[in-house]
């Protein structure tokens, strides 16, 4: 497995920091309907599910909001990760995001970290 393989397309950018993939999400993720943000999230997810990192990193720091697509998009890959024993995190997550995450029980699932960084150090992974 290379240690930096990057995947980018319009909507998301994933780097691979060995077993750790960091997906970030582009600003536009916000105003994506459904119809455009699944098919995005699955060429993102294609290349994960071939070849599965033990954890997933998104930074959600350029992303002021989502809404429901994107959440299906975050249980896809916690659903990807979780059926190996492995974990998703979320990094960079806002005031707005952070209450969106309280209001629909969905903080459980997720530690969150300030940074990316921060998460990656306290996965374990170095850089």
């Amino acid at each position: 497995m290379s240690s930096d393989a990057d995947l980018t397309n319009e909507f998301f950018q994933v780097k691979r920091h060995g077993d750790v993939a960091v997906i970030v999400p582009s600003p536009q993720v916000e105003d994506l309907p459904e119809t455009l943000l699944q098919p995005a999230a699955e060429l993102v997810l294609a290349p994960l599910k071939e070849d599965p990192p033990n954890q997933i990193i998104v930074d959600l720091s350029a992303v002021s909001y989502f809404g429901s697509a994107f959440i299906t998009f975050l249980l896809r890959c916690h659903h990807l990760l979780n059926s190996r024993g492995s974990e998703l995190v979320l990094a960079g997550v806002n005031p707005n995001i952070r209450e969106l995450l309280r209001i629909t029980n969905l903080e459980m699932y997720w530690a969150l970290y300030d940074t990316a960084a921060e998460a990656i150090s306290a996965l374990g992974s170095a850089d």
